[in-house]
């Protein structure tokens, strides 16, 4: 019974020893920070890029798997492009034949611009047939009034006269018909060239719709999941992959209103992660918050307001997240050390920065 009763105390010691050793060492590893310093909790976050589809289609082959770096430029997915490209070979064909309709609305304006000109002669002819006709009537007229000619000669010059007169008449109305054929012909030359551009227009599109088919990647990251399959049919704004763009890395944190009023954009913020404790990343405020995340349902004493709490963003300069590219992961956990007075001296254990 003694032989328990004694296990049990040095148990009990050990175990009191063991919870004591870990609280001094938290205390010397962790030691408080001096004044003019805040810290906070948070995570490693980047920014997320959807790689989705334009346009409907069917996926051709998707060219990276999950957690596969990739470069601004490279290309990631390929649609299939069968119908588009039907569809440009169709616009290009309307095109030839737009061009061809320009070539004959130019070919009849030519055509009707010498009709014009024919009809334009014509009445210069008819006028003089008119005013020689006038002419040998006048004559006429005087000449029967001393029965020099017979009447019939004055009735025949009368007539001639009538006549060249309707001729005038004639030729006048075809020319107006003549320059009216010529105005449809220089309309259907617009028309024609209206629906050369048009057909540009679409080959344009359609160029633009095939090169969309080809999804490429707009900065440097790493794949984090394949959302669609290859064969998968998509429609417009279907999403394909999903990365993380790690030229954008930054850790997100809170601190109580005391703190969060102190800190300005760009103060300087040294991060380190749980992962990596013997390691110090160099970061600056680029964010904080206007509105407290977490409120208390009333907010009316002093110690209330104490309870706010604000978001920080901390970016990592890109240079380094360059560097060190292989190794930037999303998601780790560890701890925000910022500046509130910028001439506190930085604690010896946060002054090694990485490089």
């Amino acid at each position: 019974m003694m032989k328990h009763s004694r296990a049990w105390i040095v148990a009990a010691g050990l175990a009191i020893l063991a919870v004591g050793g870990y609280y001094a060492w938290q205390h010397f590893a962790n030691p408080g920070l001096p004044e003019g310093f805040a810290s906070g909790n948070g995570r490693i976050e980047a920014t997320e890029i959807d790689i989705a589809a334009k346009i409907p289609g069917r996926i051709g082959e998707i060219l990276v798997r999950e957690g596969d770096f990739v470069t601004a430029g490279q290309v990631l997915v390929r649609m299939n492009t069968d119908q588009l490209e039907a569809r440009r070979r169709q616009a290009q064909a309307e095109l030839q034949r737009a061009k061809i309709g320009v070539d004959t609305a130019r070919s009849l304006v030519a055509q009707r611009d010498a009709e014009r000109k024919a009809a334009t002669a014509v009445i210069a002819q008819r006028r003089a047939e008119f005013d020689a006709a006038k002419r040998r009537l006048e004559r006429s007229e005087q000449l029967v009034k001393t029965n020099t000619v017979a009447q019939q000669v004055l009735d025949d010059d009368r007539a001639a006269a009538q006549g060249s007169a309707a001729a005038i008449n004639a030729a006048e109305a075809q020319l107006a018909a003549s320059e009216a054929a010529l105005n449809t012909a220089k309309a259907q030359i617009v028309d024609s060239e209206a629906a050369v551009d048009a057909a540009h227009a679409a080959i344009d599109t359609i160029t633009a719709d095939i090169n969309d088919s080809t999804l490429t990647s707009p900065r440097d990251g790493r794949v984090q999941f394949r959302i669609a399959q290859p064969g998968e049919v998509l429609s417009a704004g279907g999403r394909v992959l999903n990365f993380v763009d790690l030229g954008d890395v930054y850790m997100t944190f809170f601190l109580p209103t005391a703190q969060a009023g102190r800190v300005a954009i760009g103060s300087e913020v040294r991060i380190v992660l749980d992962a990596w404790p013997a390691y110090v990343l160099p970061a600056r405020v680029s964010f904080v918050a206007n509105v407290a995340q977490f409120t208390p349902k009333a907010v009316e004493t002093a110690d209330e307001r104490q309870k706010l709490m604000f978001r920080v963003r901390a970016q990592i300069p890109e240079t380094l997240l360059r560097k060190y590219i292989e190794q930037v992961k999303t998601g780790l956990p560890g701890v925000a050390y910022v500046r509130l007075d910028p001439q506190a001296e930085w604690p010896a254990r946060l002054a090694k920065l990485v490089e």
